[in-house]
């Protein structure tokens, strides 16, 4: 029998409004305490009065104590609804994309929370960042099966979130076997994705249609990818006609695959790399009275939580300041955050400030946003993190 969690009086108004998630301090632990369930259990949420307002699962040891998996209270979190909620997945991808590269699963957004898949043609990549998806591990490669048959599947459950619920980190090969190159496409280049062992699932698909605005910029122009990973904007850019790319990272295993992805795409006499801290990769540059036209800055969150906003801010305003210091008289920066807690405004007054402190102008051009394979819930903002801005930078 599933058991209840009751809720505190009025505690039910983000519920009713579509948000999935539940607090700690908004159960009823009277009634229903949370001590008493189990890790990753499912359980219908019942409003103060006693009302039924659907199944979700728990994890008692989490601030977010409880995730809404379904407004029908009848449902389980089993085989059957993961296959229709991965049926609804797939077909909204394939309505989207030609080709099978994209973010299968993005989470409470396809309202599977806690859920992460990325495909790469035949190779699914998964993260179960919570306990309530850990418990239903069996029945979800059982419904991938059924809905996709992938010839491999990766679980990458090496995440902060799982951290979070106290849950262990591992990283193996789940179902068949791993082709010694993981080949994705994007905007008509080909990449080799570290599946294994790169950052997140090995590939960025959100910054897709932000990529592709900067590609009918680049052709026949220098360009800067700093924080270039494997190349995802730098060889991108190459492929479509920049004269020259450097790529600068810290990993220098990342910029291995810089390189072997420039090489596939015939692009390696283009494409150079760096190795380094970007702060100063910036400063050797200035140093080297080096200029570039294009310069793209996709850093790593710097802004994980909300007591980090003020330290973030001002390492986004220093990196903006310090890479227009490199760009030409008239030059473009693509201006990128995947920080949730900044929000769109602050990332335009960080360029805006960055842009007179270099006594210039700027015009942004475009605002970007994450590709909609990594759809945004209207009831959860924290699920649209993704921003980027194209700005002119130039002399009057």
């Amino acid at each position: 029998m599933t058991r209840p969690l009751r809720l505190k009086k009025n505690a039910d108004r983000r519920l009713k409004s579509g948000h999935l998630w539940l607090y700690s301090n908004e159960i009823d632990i009277a009634e229903t305490p949370l001590k008493g369930l189990e890790v990753g259990e499912q359980v219908i949420v019942e409003a103060a009065n006693g009302k039924p307002m659907g199944l979700a699962y728990v994890n008692p040891n989490s601030l977010i104590c409880a995730r809404i998996v379904s407004r029908d209270p009848s449902m389980r979190l089993d085989r059957s609804l993961l296959v229709h909620r991965l049926n609804q997945a797939l077909a909204l991808r394939q309505s989207l994309f030609d080709k099978p590269f994209y973010r299968l699963v993005h989470g409470e957004a396809d309202l599977l929370p806690g859920l992460v898949i990325d495909r790469y043609a035949e190779v699914l990549v998964v993260q179960l960042n919570t306990a309530g998806m850990e418990a239903v591990k069996d029945e979800l490669l059982d419904a991938l099966d059924k809905v996709l048959s992938p010839a491999c599947v990766v679980l990458r459950n090496d995440t902060s979130g799982r951290r979070q619920e106290g849950l262990s980190e591992v990283v193996e090969v789940v179902k068949g076997e791993l082709p010694e190159q993981v080949l994705l496409e994007e905007n008509g280049v080909q990449f080799a994705a570290p599946v294994l062992d790169g950052q997140k699932t090995g590939w960025f698909y959100d910054h897709r249609i932000n990529r592709a605005w900067l590609n009918q910029r680049v052709a026949g122009k220098r360009v800067l990818d700093l924080f270039s990973y494997v190349g995802g904007w730098g060889v991108q850019a190459a492929a479509h006609g920049a004269s020259e790319v450097l790529c600068v990272d810290a990993s220098e295993s990342a910029l291995d695959r810089v390189a072997e992805n420039a090489a596939l795409n015939g692009q390696h006499e283009r494409v150079a790399v760096g190795h380094g801290d970007a702060f100063e990769a910036l400063a050797a540059l200035k140093a080297d009275g080096e200029k570039f036209d294009v310069i793209v800055l996709d850093p790593p969150a710097f802004i994980k939580r909300r007591k980090d906003i003020a330290n973030g801010e001002r390492a986004y305003a220093r990196l903006n300041r310090d890479a227009m210091r490199l760009l030409g008289r008239d030059g473009l920066l693509l201006s990128a955050s995947c920080s949730m807690h900044l929000a769109q405004d602050r990332l335009i007054d960080v360029v805006r400030g960055a842009v007179r402190h270099q006594d210039r102008q700027g015009q942004i051009l475009f605002q970007g946003h994450q590709g909609p394979d990594h759809p945004v819930h209207p009831a959860i903002p924290e699920t649209a993190y993704l921003k980027a801005l194209g700005v002119r930078v130039f002399r009057d």
